[in-house]
């Protein structure tokens, strides 16, 4: 779905700059589409089986039409044409050829030179005051979609180190503020460096080359799943799971190998770093691979918040435990 939603985009820029413009960044539109999973998380919603996978479809398609919808005004009204380099392909955002065209006076008020495109769309037609505002709505928005991803992120690495796969210290929790406080800093500490050192179009090529590889995997897996474990019960069921797999790992393999060679090599080469550490680290610590298949549960429901409406327990009760705990 997310990747049908990214073609759709594909082919509306394609219809508003032509094709060479539209094949330069559609694989950097994915990026857009990031975190769109997180809705999957929601376990205190209400008929989980068919609500989430209704707010999931939902939204996703709500945010690729007003994506399209502003993509076509904000082209339309002060025009898209990229910046073209001596080899006639546009030059890539963040790149330093990009900025140093982007210098010219010819080039300072083209739309691909604004760090803050709709807004400066705003100000060119004469809507000064609304483009200032909408800056601000930026300023104060993106922080916290950056907040989120840093919190899904550490998540992850708490939970890979409860089971082993990363040092155990890195899921130690915070006596006071029920949370995975060391591995929260470390992750903080890399995403900021990463920031301030590497060029943002960079970043975000990297970023794209991940998120691929992550829906191109999550295909392969449900549709291995279904074929090996057929009679797995399934809360949540794909229609149509052979098309729709390969019509993702189609997609994303299609939109990879377009990424510049340099943000296609740094996943092969991170992967084997990670290969490489978990075989030297995490296989032989692995709570599973040795046969604690009961891992540090406690832990988990410390810091687990109630659910309002679910969970009405007396703040003085003690800490939740899964039965027999």
């Amino acid at each position: 779905m997310t990747i049908s939603a990214c073609s759709c985009q594909a082919a509306c820029s394609a219809w508003l700059l032509g094709r060479a413009s539209a094949w330069s960044a559609r694989q950097r539109r994915c990026f857009a589409y990031v975190g769109f999973d997180a809705v999957s998380t929601a376990e205190e919603t209400k008929n989980p089986q068919r609500n989430v996978p209704i707010g999931g479809h939902g939204r996703l398609a709500i945010c690729t039409i007003f994506y399209m919808l502003v993509s076509a005004g904000a082209v339309g009204t002060i025009g898209g044409q990229p910046i073209l380099g001596t080899d006639g392909n546009p030059l890539p955002a963040g790149s330093e050829d990009l900025a140093r065209q982007c210098a010219l006076p010819h080039s300072a008020e083209m739309l691909v030179c604004s760090r803050e495109p709709l807004a400066h769309v705003l100000h060119t037609i004469g809507f000064g005051t609304v483009g200032n505002l909408l800056g601000i709505a930026a300023f104060v928005a993106l922080p916290s979609v950056i907040l989120i991803l840093l919190f899904g992120q550490t998540r992850i690495f708490f939970v890979m180190a409860r089971d082993g796969l990363l040092p155990e210290k890195l899921a130690t929790v915070h006596p006071r503020w029920k949370t995975p406080h060391i591995v929260t800093a470390i992750t903080g500490v890399g995403v900021a460096i990463g920031a301030a050192f590497f060029p943002v179009g960079q970043l975000a090529d990297i970023a794209n080359a991940g998120t691929l590889y992550a829906f191109l995997m999550v295909a392969i897996a449900v549709w291995q799943l279904r074929k090996l474990d057929p009679n797995r019960v399934r809360a949540f069921r794909v229609p149509a799971v052979g098309l729709v797999a390969t019509l993702t790992v189609l997609g994303c393999l299609f939109l990879f190998f377009n990424l510049p060679r340099e943000a296609m090599l740094v996943l092969p080469v991170w992967g084997a770093i990670g290969v490489v550490f978990y075989f030297l680290y995490g296989y032989r610590n692995s709570h599973l691979g040795r046969g604690l298949v009961e891992v540090h549960e406690p832990e988990i429901h410390d810091i687990e918040p109630s659910i309002p409406g679910v969970d009405e327990r007396d703040p003085q009760d003690p800490p939740r435990r899964p039965p027999g705990i």
